[in-house]
C-alpha cells in the first residue's frame, strides 16, 4: 500500500494508505524522496481558511462565487513541491527512464501516476540534490515576485516577510543588482535575511519610517500574507513607488488604510501569483521557465537552499510537521516530508 497525508478537518493532519494505481499509457510511475510542505497557501487548507473551503472558483469567468465549497475535508494528498525517482514507464513515453530522479507536482504521497508530459525536462540539473529539488516550486514563487518588481540596478528594495520564500527572493533581489533590506517579526530570520543578501533588516512597526529615512524603497515586496504588513510595504516605498502583493491574503484586509500612503503617494500596488507571470513577460517566460531557471541558479551556487532546511519529517510524523509550522513558526523554515 502507498500513504498520502490528508487533513481530515481544520488542523487535523494524517496519513492513509492507499492501494495504488493503474499505470496507464503515456504517464509514469514515480516514489516520492521529499516533499516540501507550504507554510503559506498550504497552511490555509490546514487551518481551513482557504477560501476554496466556502467559495467556488469559476475557472471560465475567473470570479469565486458564494456558492458551495469547491473544497471539502478531507482534503487530500495537498502539496506542490516534490522529487522523487521513476519507478515505472507507461506505454508511448520517451523522454523519461527508470531511476530518472525527477521534480514536480503530485501532492504528500509515497507515489504517484504522472502524466509524462509534466516531468520530461524535469530530471534534476547538475548540482541540484533532491532535497535542494524540492525547492523548486517555491523558489519559482520568489522569482515570479522578482519579475514583478521589474528591479533596476542600485535600487533599494523591501522585503517584507523572511520565511523561505521572502529569504530566496532577498537572494533573487541581490543577485538582481538591488540594494535589498527586510521586515520580519522574527529576530532569527532576520538575521538568516543578512546572510542572503539584505544590508539592513527590521522588526514591524517601526520598519516604515526606517526604510523612509533611507530614502524610501523604490519597491516592496510583500510576502508575509498580514494586511498589516502589506500597508507598511506600502508606507514604505517612495511616490510613485511599486508595492508588489505576493503573500495569500485571508479574510477581510484589516490594517490596510488605503487613503493614506497609497492615496496620496500615488503607489503602484501590483499581484504577484504563481498561476500566470507577468503579463509583459508571458510571450517569453513562464511557470516551468521559473522553476527551471531558480533550479540553474541553485545548482550554480547562485543560490543556496539546502541552509534552509531546518526539519526533515518523516512521513509518519506529518501530523506533528502541521502542529509545528501552525503553533511554532517561529522554529521553523522549510519542513520537508521523507519518504
Amino acid at each position: 500500500m502507498a500513504r498520502v497525508v490528508q487533513f481530515t478537518a481544520p488542523r487535523q493532519a494524517e496519513v492513509v494508505e492507499f492501494k495504488p494505481e493503474a499505470l496507464p499509457p503515456g504517464h509514469v510511475r514515480v516514489r516520492t524522496a521529499y516533499s516540501g510542505i507550504s507554510a503559506g497557501t498550504e497552511l490555509t487548507a490546514y487551518r481551513g481558511t482557504n477560501p476554496y473551503l466556502t467559495r467556488t472558483w469559476d475557472p471560465d469567468a475567473r470570479i469565486f462565487r458564494d456558492a458551495e465549497a469547491g473544497v471539502a475535508f478531507p482534503v487530500v494528498g495537498w502539496g506542490y513541491s516534490e522529487t522523487g525517482s521513476v519507478i515505472e514507464v507507461g506505454e508511448g513515453v520517451s523522454g523519461l527512464a527508470v531511476s530518472d530522479e525527477v521534480w514536480g507536482i503530485w501532492g504528500h504521497r509515497s507515489e504517484a501516476v504522472v502524466p509524462a508530459e509534466k516531468l520530461i525536462g524535469h530530471q534534476l540539473p547538475e548540482g541540484v540534490s533532491l532535497s535542494s529539488a524540492a525547492f523548486a516550486r517555491v523558489g519559482a514563487i520568489a522569482f515570479n515576485a522578482i519579475l514583478s518588481a521589474r528591479i533596476n540596478l542600485g535600487e533599494l528594495v523591501a522585503v517584507f516577510g523572511q520565511g523561505v520564500i521572502g529569504l530566496l527572493a532577498t537572494r533573487l533581489a541581490t543577485l538582481s543588482g538591488a540594494r535589498v533590506v527586510t521586515v520580519d517579526a522574527v529576530e532569527s530570520r532576520r538575521t538568516e535575511s543578512l546572510r542572503f543578501g539584505a544590508i539592513e533588516s527590521f522588526a514591524p512597526g517601526t520598519a516604515a519610517e526606517a526604510i523612509r529615512g533611507l530614502g524610501g524603497a523604490d519597491t516592496a515586496i510583500e510576502l508575509s500574507g498580514v494586511y498589516a504588513a502589506l500597508h507598511e510595504a506600502i508606507r514604505s516605498v517612495g511616490v510613485g513607488g511599486r508595492v508588489v502583493a505576493s503573500g495569500f491574503y485571508q479574510g477581510e484586509g484589516n490594517g490596510l488604510r488605503l487613503g493614506e500612503e497609497f492615496h496620496h503617494n500615488r503607489i503602484e500596488l501590483i499581484s504577484s501569483q504563481i498561476g500566470g507571470v507577468p503579463l509583459e513577460l508571458a510571450g517569453r517566460w513562464s511557470v516551468d521557465r521559473l522553476q527551471k531557471t531558480f533550479l540553474d541558479l541553485v545548482g550554480k551556487g547562485a543560490v543556496d537552499v539546502e541552509p534552509l532546511i531546518s526539519h526533515r519529517v518523516p512521513i509518519e510524523d506529518a501530523a506533528d510537521a502541521y502542529t509545528l509550522l501552525d503553533t511554532r513558526p517561529g522554529d521553523a523554515l522549510q519542513v520537508l516530508l521523507e519518504f
